[in-house]
């Protein structure tokens, strides 16, 4: 700049006023902050937003949880059941596959279908139409269950020991199922959805189901899955809604809930 004007001022060029801007700092946007509230707090944060517009059904209160976690692999697979302290608020239909003693012990508990090979041909032949929510079944019939395995499979109806829906204590698994017993699994995206009540629950009954689902989702936790501590890389992300709102709250950590259920880290 210096010799430039210099070079003017020799060839007697006029010399230009140039003004050079101050640098300045340009403002960036900040992110809003997460404000941590009580969980019961959010509960009736939902339960407001929920009840805002008026519907012809009770919403659920739902959790739809990412787990850090391969669903490829088979010994990253998370599944489990847990009967809920307060029920789903959810009228139950249970079908139990069952003969002699066994079947008089189901309709006992309450089962509302109970058969044999007649209940697997009429399923087989019914066109997808299924009057139950939750399928038990003896040992003896799980042979027998291939030929609807298509059909009870894809709509995770199809009774497995691991969650106790194939068993000889039908009279028990019968009375669970009716009681709040709510079986979960992840998708193909590595997501747990679930219903933990509804929302003409309390906020203390639906943080008590919260809770015995967390801790069944932390006990079901891959033994094969390597993480630097017991939990942390399990969840991923924890979200609370119901089931139409688009009213969400997401638990990113899940700290707080190993002071809650007396666990460590």
């Amino acid at each position: 700049m210096n010799a430039e004007r210099a070079r003017r001022s020799v060839f007697g060029v006029p010399v230009e006023e140039e003004t050079v801007p101050y640098p300045s700092l340009i403002p960036v946007a900040k992110r809003p902050q997460k404000v941590a509230i009580d969980l019961v707090d959010a509960l009736r944060e939902i339960k407001t937003s929920a009840n805002e517009k008026k519907r012809n059904f009770t919403e659920t209160v739902e959790a739809h949880v990412m787990l850090g976690v391969d669903p490829r692999r088979g010994d990253q697979m998370v599944r489990g059941a847990i009967t809920l302290p307060h029920g789903t608020g959810k009228t139950v239909r249970v079908a139990v596959f069952a003969e002699g003693p066994a079947a008089e012990e189901a309709r006992a508990a309450g089962a509302d279908v109970v058969g044999g090979d007649e209940l697997i041909e009429e399923i087989r032949k019914g066109g997808g139409k299924l009057s139950f929510d939750k399928c038990i079944a003896t040992p003896m019939f799980m042979p027998r269950l291939s030929k609807v395995a298509r059909i009870l499979g894809p709509r995770g109806l199809m009774p497995n020991p691991k969650l106790g829906s194939v068993t000889n204590d039908v009279f028990g698994a019968v009375k669970a199922a009716k009681s709040g017993r709510v079986d979960f699994k992840i998708d193909k995206t590595a997501i747990v959805h679930v219903g933990l009540g509804k929302i003409n629950f309390s906020e203390e009954s639906l943080r008590e189901n919260i809770g015995a689902f967390v801790n069944a989702l932390l006990l079901a936790k891959p033994v094969g899955l390597k993480k630097t501590s017991k939990y942390v890389g399990y969840v991923k992300k924890f979200t609370l809604s119901s089931t139409v709102s688009s009213f969400l709250f997401h638990l990113y950590l899940m700290y707080h809930w190993f002071h809650f259920l007396g666990m460590s880290q």
